[in-house]
């Protein structure tokens, strides 16, 4: 488990990440939870972008979520990526990704980046974890799913 460092070196009207954490390693199939925190002080926040970068392949295409009204000044939650994938039956062991998350205002200013690495390992459980502050509370918003079907790459 990782607690991600953010700062602020977004512009001064853009989305605000303040905090983020996700687990560093699972198990291939797994269901990857990834939380943040966010502000925006124009109250304008639309979208989140989700940027893969998997090793031996490369970039997918900027995976996009879509924000409900309640979350445009501030958002707690969580979005999730079920990793099994229908065009690797099964991904070798210690495939590496990075993912890459920032948040976009109607205006098209982005936050900062918070970057996320991920492994594949067999002995890896992913599930009951403690959440850090401010993830801790009961009643945390899914915020939506990322739908990236994974490639195998034979290294």
């Amino acid at each position: 488990m990782k607690k991600i460092q953010v700062s602020n070196d977004a512009g001064i009207n853009a989305p605000i990440i303040t905090h983020a954490f996700a687990v560093d390693k699972g198990r291939y199939g797994s269901i990857w939870k990834i939380y943040i925190e966010a502000e925006d002080p124009g109250g304008d926040m639309d979208k989140i972008a989700v940027v893969v970068d998997q090793t031996g392949y490369g970039h997918y295409p900027t995976e996009w979520i879509f924000l409900k009204p309640q979350f445009r000044e501030h958002l707690i939650g969580y979005f999730q990526w079920h990793t099994f994938s229908s065009k690797a039956s099964n991904l070798p062991e210690w495939t590496q990704m990075t993912v890459k998350v920032s948040i976009f205002d109607k205006a098209g200013n982005e936050s900062n980046q918070v970057v996320f690495p991920f492994t594949f390992e067999s002995g890896s459980r992913n599930e009951g974890y403690q959440l850090p502050a401010p993830f801790d509370e009961e009643n945390i918003s899914q915020l939506g799913n990322i739908m990236i079907d994974l490639h195998y790459v034979a290294y």
